[in-house]
C-alpha cells in the first residue's frame, strides 16, 4: 500500500480538560478504534495541538491517551468544572506534534469540524502531508437554523462547509438528510466529490446495574446539550402542567442528561426556579457512560423533541437496548429509528402529553412500540467504518 492513512485527533486533544464526552468526541474515538482495526500499522495520527502546532503524534502515546480517555468516560461522573491545566499538561506535552515524514499518496481523515474554519491551515496540512482529504460532515444546522446557533455560529459554520467543499476529495455524511443539505455547496464549486452516507454506529452499553434514579417509579430520559433546538422547554412545561394537575404519585420523573449550552436562559430559569418541578425533574450536567447506560436501560422511553438534528445517535442507542423512543418527526431521526419510534410534532404539546402518560403507565402505545422495535436493527460502527475505508481506498488507487 502507498503512503499512510492519517487520522486527525484535534478534537480529542482540545477536549482533554473535560470529564465527559460530547457526541463528536465519541465519533472521533470510534474512528480511531475502527481505523486502527482496519489499517493497523498503516494508520498514523496527527492534530492541531492546543498549543497551536500541527504535526504527527507519537503512535504509542496516542494509544495510551485513547485508553485513558475511554476509562474516564466509562467511570467518571461529570464535573462541570474542567480539569486544571497542570493536571492535563503531562498528556499535552506527551502529544506534542512532530513534522510528518516525506511520503506519497497519504489520505488524511478528519471526523470533527475542528479547525475547518481556517481554510489556509487545512490546505497547508494537506500539502505538508502530501495527502488527499476525507472529511465527515455532521450537519449544516447552524447555517439552516441560525436562530439555534451561538452568536456568529452561522457564519463560522459556513466557513467550515466552504472549506470542506473546496478541499475534500471524499465526504462522509451521517445521514441522507445531511447529504441533501450539503450537496448544493459542493455543486457550487463545480468539483466532482463523492458523498457517502454512513449512519453513525451505536456504542456497546454496560449491563444494567442498580438504578440510582428512582425507587421503582417510572421515569423518562432526555439526552443532549441544553440548547434551544433541543426543545427542553416543551418537556419542562409539560411536567409543570403535570405537577399542577395530577397527584404526586401519578407524575413520572424526568431526567435531563446534558451540559448547559448557549441561549438557554428560559430553560435554566425553569430548572433552577420553578418550584413545581422540584422532585419531578432532575438535571445531570455530566454523566459517566456507566451511569448514563443505567439511566437509559431503566427508562420508560427516551424523549427527544428537537427542532433540528443531523442524525439521531441517542435514538439508535436507546433502541439498541430495547428502550422506546418518543421523538420529533424529522428526516434524520427517521433514518436512525426506522419504523420503531413514535414520531411527534415538536410543537404539539397535547400529543406529547398523551404519549408520555401512556408510556408512563405501560399503555397500548408503549406496548405497540415494543412490538415494532423487535424488527429494528441497529446501525453499527463496523458498517460505518467499512464505508469510510472504501472512500479511503478509492483515493489511494
Amino acid at each position: 500500500m502507498n503512503g499512510d492513512v492519517v487520522l486527525d485527533l484535534s478534537r480529542l486533544l482540545s477536549r482533554v480538560r473535560h470529564h465527559t464526552p460530547s457526541g463528536v468526541d465519541r465519533v472521533e474515538m470510534a474512528y480511531a478504534r475502527g481505523l486502527l482495526d482496519a489499517f493497523g500499522d498503516h494508520l498514523q495520527f496527527a492534530a492541531v495541538h492546543p498549543f497551536g502546532l500541527h504535526g504527527r503524534l507519537a503512535r504509542n502515546k496516542v494509544l495510551d491517551f485513547l485508553d485513558t480517555l475511554e476509562r474516564r468516560w466509562t467511570s467518571e461522573d461529570g464535573d462541570v468544572r474542567p480539569r486544571s491545566l497542570p493536571e492535563v499538561l503531562p498528556a499535552l506535552l506527551d502529544l506534542l506534534p512532530r513534522r510528518p515524514p516525506r511520503a506519497t499518496r497519504n489520505v488524511y481523515v478528519q471526523a470533527s469540524p475542528h479547525h475547518l474554519m481556517n481554510s489556509p491551515l487545512v490546505r497547508r496540512i494537506l500539502t505538508r502531508e502530501h495527502a488527499r482529504f476525507v472529511c465527515l460532515v455532521h450537519d449544516l444546522i447552524p447555517i439552516e437554523y441560525p436562530e439555534y446557533a451561538r452568536p456568529k455560529g452561522a457564519a463560522q459554520h459556513r466557513q467550515r462547509i466552504e472549506t470542506v467543499a473546496a478541499c475534500a476529495d471524499a465526504i462522509i455524511v451521517n445521514s441522507a438528510a445531511t447529504a441533501r443539505s450539503l450537496r448544493p455547496w459542493i455543486e457550487k464549486t463545480g468539483r466532482d466529490v463523492d458523498i457517502s452516507v454512513a449512519l453513525l454506529g451505536t456504542h456497546a452499553m454496560t449491563e444494567a446495574g442498580s438504578s440510582r434514579t428512582s425507587s421503582g417509579s417510572p421515569y423518562f430520559v432526555c439526552i443532549g446539550t441544553i440548547e434551544p433546538r433541543k426543545n427542553h422547554l416543551l418537556l419542562l412545561n409539560l411536567w409543570r402542567h403535570m405537577a399542577e394537575t395530577l397527584p404526586g404519585e401519578a407524575i413520572p420523573r424526568l431526567v435531563i442528561v446534558g451540559r448547559r449550552g448557549w441561549e438557554n436562559e428560559q430553560v435554566v430559569d425553569m430548572l433552577e426556579r420553578c418550584v413545581a418541578l422540584q422532585g419531578h425533574v432532575e438535571e445531570l450536567n455530566g454523566c459517566s457512560d456507566q451511569r448514563m447506560h443505567e439511566l437509559l436501560r431503566g427508562a420508560r422511553a427516551l424523549l427527544l423533541p428537537s427542532f433540528a438534528e443531523g442524525y439521531g445517535m441517542p435514538v439508535a442507542e436507546a433502541l439498541s437496548v430495547g428502550i422506546p423512543v418518543l421523538c420529533s418527526d424529522l428526516p434524520a431521526l427517521r433514518e436512525a429509528g426506522g419504523a420503531a419510534p413514535d414520531y411527534l410534532d415538536p410543537l404539539d404539546g397535547p400529543d406529547w402529553y398523551r404519549h408520555i402518560m401512556d408510556y408512563g403507565s405501560g399503555g397500548p402505545l408503549h406496548a405497540a412500540q415494543h412490538r415494532r422495535a423487535e424488527e429494528w436493527r441497529p446501525p453499527t460502527w463496523g458498517d460505518h467504518i467499512r464505508i469510510v475505508c472504501d472512500a479511503i481506498e478509492n483515493l489511494r488507487r
